[in-house]
């Protein structure tokens, strides 16, 4: 395997076997910070008990209208609070999001064998701007974000939305995250998961949901790149 620092060359797409599809939040970057100041900023508007930073931490991945209403946010005003959440979030995402480690080479290593996509929970325009911002966005081929498909993580809509728009069967997909929601939803969609400790869920919670475990996304693109 190259080491994060040597160059790749990537062959033509034609010549690349499989697919791999990564996870954002806690998988390639780490918006932490833009995430819970969009929460806090969301509450301090509207009002409403904030649930704290490690209640919002423990479900980022999942969507907004699902947090807010396990945070008791009445289902009338659940689309007022995510207004005022992305409201603030269009202003901080790249001023407060940085790539994990090794997400780079990950994805710069993973361009020369393979096609790739990107399956997020996240709005898409947010994630396209904030792949440009990281110089990532040209690796990708699709990107599916919350507002692509009607059904999120854990179900397979997402991936299977990803992989038709790529033309490619699920036995030829793999599918990176750092959450059981990315697990469950590449099994259920056919594809391969393996899974990064780097993110929300560690690793024994990773496992416990069927999921060969690595400690990086470049780790886990290096296992693959010696099985292709």
């Amino acid at each position: 395997m190259n080491s994060p620092n040597n160059q790749t060359t990537k062959p033509p797409i034609t010549q690349k076997r499989g697919v791999i599809l990564f996870d954002l939040d806690g998988t390639l970057i780490d918006s932490t910070e833009a995430i819970l100041d969009s929460f806090r900023r969301s509450f301090a508007e509207l009002g409403g008990r904030y649930p704290g930073d490690e209640e919002v931490k423990a479900l980022v991945g999942h969507p907004l209208t699902e947090m807010y209403r396990s945070y008791g946010i009445p289902e009338e005003r659940v689309e007022e609070y995510v207004a005022a959440y992305k409201g603030h979030y269009r202003q901080v995402h790249t001023l407060k999001t940085v790539l994990l480690p090794g997400a780079r080479e990950a994805v710069e290593l993973a361009a020369s064998f393979a096609r790739l996509g990107v399956v997020t929970t996240k709005t898409g325009k947010y994630s396209r701007e904030l792949l440009e911002h990281f110089g990532l966005m040209e690796h990708f081929e699709v990107l599916i974000g919350s507002e692509d498909v009607i059904r999120h993580k854990p179900h397979p809509e997402p991936v299977l939305t990803a992989l038709e728009r790529m033309g490619v069967r699920p036995q030829h997909a793999w599918m990176i995250g750092d959450t059981c929601l990315d697990v469950e939803a590449a099994r259920a969609a056919g594809a391969v998961p393996l899974g990064v400790c780097c993110g929300t869920a560690c690793e024994a919670d990773l496992r416990r949901c069927g999921a060969q475990t690595y400690p990086d996304s470049y780790t886990a693109v290096g296992k693959l790149l010696s099985e292709f």
